[in-house]
């Protein structure tokens, strides 16, 4: 793939590990659009506060294997709502390796959005929609089946500001560190909670997937 030549193979090896410790596959292409998406990363985050992380392995490791963690638990053809999700996290790198998937990323941020739309156009998402409004005042003509967050509010907000946005029967994914219980225990009683341990390639932190479901 000549248009990928500058990819290092250093960087595409950390990431086919990382893959493969998260039992996912994914063609050599996406991998390489991941590589070019942190560099769009970093040259936008001079001018606009997309990341506070600059250490290239921590990228790699926070923002790309991180969010990777979230693509077993998604169904073929789920549509995917991604919260706040600033500089594009989970949806960016879902995307890339997910194609079958219809995603939205939704930020308010004006200078994120612009970010977002730029990357989407370079990377070549065309099944990735960029939303640039609050997700409280939204009234988007779809609904969505799994609505999914990783750094936008605690559990009881994100279920508040989200519930008009979620299909019938759907999931919320609320990606987090530790297991946040006090969150847990401010959920509406007719939220059932499920957790998921995850182990992140390359990470010592603890790292948890909340499912939030309606019980009725």
């Amino acid at each position: 793939m000549p248009e990928y030549d500058h990819i290092t193979s250093e960087e595409v090896q950390v990431l086919r590990s990382g893959l493969e410790s998260l039992n996912i596959s994914a063609p050599e292409k996406s991998l390489a659009q991941a590589i070019q998406y942190l560099d769009l990363l970093e040259k936008w985050n001079g001018a606009i506060n997309l990341t506070a992380i600059r250490q290239r392995d921590r990228m790699l490791t926070l923002h790309l294997m991180d969010s990777w963690s979230l693509v077993s638990f998604l169904k073929e053809s789920d549509s995917l709502l991604d919260v706040g999700s600033g500089g594009g996290f989970p949806g960016i790198p879902v995307a890339l390796i997910r194609q079958d998937l219809s995603i939205t990323l939704m930020e308010s941020n004006q200078k994120k959005v612009a970010f977002l739309r730029q990357a989407k156009i370079e990377l070549n998402l065309s099944h990735l929609e960029v939303m640039g409004e609050r997700v409280e005042q939204s009234t988007p003509t779809k609904l969505f089946n799994v609505i999914t967050c990783r750094a936008f509010s605690d559990l009881p907000e994100f279920v508040r500001a989200t519930r008009h946005l979620l299909q019938k029967g759907g999931t919320w994914i609320a990606m987090k560190g530790a297991i946040p219980y006090d969150e847990i225990n401010r959920l509406p009683t007719e939220i059932a909670t499920t957790i998921t341990p995850i182990q992140i390639p390359g990470l010592k932190a603890e790292r948890h997937l909340i499912h939030l479901r309606l019980s009725n």
